[in-house]
């Protein structure tokens, strides 16, 4: 099974302006009952770093439920490493590293 995480970005000088929009694609995983959505959306809340503090995320960014993925909207400059990162310890938490890949 595996856990998407895509990229959507505008090329150009508007792309800086406008920020990053990232979605995680967490459709297989879900429909195995292995991931609850809501508990995965928390923990990136709680855990996403802005300005080096967790919890910080004010207007920036946005974390949000699509269907079966989560969307990560921000107007900060936002690495998809990162998220990928975050991911990962949220599976390690859950004990579900060794059963999910993470592909980006």
């Amino acid at each position: 099974k595996t856990v998407v995480a895509k990229k959507d970005t505008k090329k150009g000088a508007a792309a800086k302006k406008t920020g990053v929009k990232l979605t995680v694609n967490c459709k297989l995983p879900i429909e195995d009952n292995v991931i609850v959505l809501n508990d995965f959306e928390n923990y990136m809340k709680q855990r996403v770093k802005v300005d080096g503090k967790t919890g910080n995320l004010g207007s920036t960014v946005t974390i949000s439920k699509q269907g079966d993925s989560l969307q990560i909207q921000t107007t900060v400059p936002f690495s998809k490493r990162y998220l990928k990162y975050l991911t990962k310890k949220y599976l390690k938490k859950q004990e579900l590293k060794e059963y999910l890949r993470v592909v980006s």
